[in-house]
């Protein structure tokens, strides 16, 4: 049960939908950071995203943001770019202090500029925020699993800017 009164969206859907002051500026930035333009694909952007909030142990967002990943391709975490940057967005996730020169040197040894490493950080940065939300707040998670999925489809298509629910 959440700790305040929200609609019966799970995860942030019901924040959003509750507090649309707050909710147009967070999609905006959603929106910037997982489809803006970018070095980086919104395949690669959301699975750094998912990985960000499965680190912090935010089920509804890294079980959203993986379906999306998914949906729109999936990223190849065996990629030697998407690896080192994903090194970064751990570092960040835990305490951006972390990050050091040498993390840096090996995102960019394999291939990733400093937009990359610039939108990284922000994509961590930013999700260890949005998880912070869903979970502080003890948002509902999805009666039916399979709604991830149908979520991911509308997200992967319609972006951010959507209406929520």
């Amino acid at each position: 049960m959440a700790h305040i009164d929200l609609p019966p969206l799970p995860g942030i859907a019901g924040l959003l939908a509750a507090h649309p002051h707050t909710a147009g500026p967070l999609n905006q930035l959603a929106e910037a950071l997982l489809r803006g333009p970018s070095p980086l694909t919104p395949a690669q952007r959301e699975t750094i995203a998912a990985h960000v909030s499965r680190e912090n142990g935010c089920e509804f967002c890294a079980r959203t943001h993986g379906a999306v990943a998914r949906e729109l391709g999936g990223a190849d975490a065996t990629d030697a770019t998407l690896r080192s940057l994903l090194v970064i967005a751990d570092r960040v996730r835990v305490d951006g202090r972390s990050v050091s020169p040498e993390d840096v040197a090996a995102a960019r040894e394999a291939g990733a500029d400093d937009r990359a490493i610039h939108d990284t950080v922000l994509i961590a940065a930013a999700f260890s925020m949005f998880n912070r939300y869903v979970d502080g707040l003890a948002t509902a998670l999805p009666a039916d699993p399979a709604d991830y999925d149908r979520h991911a489809r509308a997200l992967a298509t319609g972006g951010y800017l959507q209406s929520p629910g």
